[in-house]
C-alpha cells in the first residue's frame, strides 16, 4: 500500500477534523521513529495514518474493521500493529512497529493537547510541561495515562526522551498541524 493508497482509505471511512488531525501527527512520530529502529518509514507511517481510521464510522467494533481491510491487502504487519495500539484488547506486541504504535498513539495527543493550551502552541513546549501535565488526572482526562506509560516501557524508552522526540516532530511540522 502507498501512502496515497493509504490516504484515500483514511478518507473513505474518516470525516472529523480533530481525529485526522491526531492520525496525521502520529503518522509524522511513526515515520520519524522508523530510522532509528532500522525500519521502513513508509510502513510505519502508515500504520499511524491509519491506527484509528475506523474509530468514527465503527467506534463500536474499532479496530477490527480497518484491521480486516488491511489484512484483505495482506498489510498484516500493520494491521497486527493496529490490532494491538491498546493494551487492553490483549494482543501480543511481537514487533518493534506494535510496541512503537502503542508507545506513539496516546502520548501523541496528550502532547498536541498540551500545546493547544499554551499561547505559543507547540513552538515553546518543553518536556518537563507535559510531564507536569500527565500527573493533573483532570487535563486531556480521556489520555489513558497507563497507555502512555506502558507504551513507553514496551518500547524501551525513556518518557522525557520519548515526549522530546515527538515534541521535536511535532515542531518541525506545526505549521500544517496547526499546533
Amino acid at each position: 500500500m502507498t501512502r496515497d493508497e493509504a490516504r484515500a482509505l483514511l478518507a473513505s471511512m474518516t470525516q472529523s477534523a480533530s481525529l485526522l488531525r491526531h492520525m496525521r501527527t502520529v503518522e509524522l512520530v511513526m515515520e520519524a521513529y522508523a530510522p532509528q529502529y532500522g525500519e521502513s518509514p513508509d510502513e510505519w507511517a502508515i500504520a499511524g495514518l491509519l491506527h484509528d481510521a475506523d474509530y468514527e464510522p465503527f467506534p463500536e467494533e474499532h479496530p477490527k474493521v480497518i484491521v480486516g481491510k488491511l489484512r484483505e491487502q495482506g498489510l498484516e504487519k500493520i494491521a497486527h500493529a493496529i490490532s494491538a495500539h491498546y493494551t487492553k484488547w490483549n494482543v501480543p506486541y511481537d514487533t518493534t512497529l506494535d510496541k512503537a504504535l502503542l508507545a506513539c498513539d496516546e502520548i501523541t495527543g496528550f502532547i498536541v493537547a498540551s500545546a493547544q493550551v499554551r499561547p505559543d502552541g507547540i513552538s515553546t513546549l518543553e518536556t518537563k510541561s507535559v510531564i507536569k501535565k500527565l500527573k493533573d488526572k483532570s487535563f486531556a482526562a480521556k489520555v489513558d495515562r497507563e497507555e502512555v506509560y506502558k507504551g513507553a516501557e514496551l518500547l524501551g524508552v525513556d518518557l522525557a526522551t520519548h515526549i522530546t522526540f515527538i515534541i521535536g516532530v511535532l515542531q518541525a511540522n506545526k505549521a500544517e498541524l496547526g499546533i
